[in-house]
């Protein structure tokens, strides 16, 4: 079982930056994929970016791509979203979820098998 707890989430001007966190608990994080997604209000979940449980590959919509940088670090059991030149369609709800499959990195959200509780993204005009 591993629980994920996002944080960093706020508001922020348009073209401003935020980073998101993702903090697991559970001794296998460092062989699950991770990804990051996110549902706007009256909108589905949706895609924004994901990272192989090596870190060595990495996948991102393409609205995102160019602006947000998924990382991780095994050793502390935590995953990072750097968000720059953020848009007002940006905001949204992001969750942080966990794939065990050991597939790679995924963009589906039935693919992933645990999911964080998500934190607010604000980004004002």
């Amino acid at each position: 079982q591993v629980q994920l707890v996002e944080s960093g989430g706020g508001l922020v001007q348009a073209g401003g930056s935020l980073r998101l966190s993702c903090a697991a608990s559970g001794r296998t994080f460092s062989s699950y994929a991770m990804g990051w997604f996110r549902r706007a209000p009256g909108k589905e979940r949706e895609f924004v970016a994901a990272i192989s449980w090596s870190g060595s590959s990495t996948g991102y919509a393409g609205s995102v791509k160019g602006r947000f940088t998924i990382s991780r670090d095994n050793a502390k059991n935590l995953v990072y979203l750097q968000m720059n030149s953020l848009k007002p369609e940006d905001t949204a709800v992001y969750y942080c979820a966990a794939d065990r499959s050991n597939m790679g990195w995924r963009s589906r959200p039935s693919e992933y098998d645990y999911w964080g509780q998500g934190t607010q993204v604000t980004v004002s005009s």
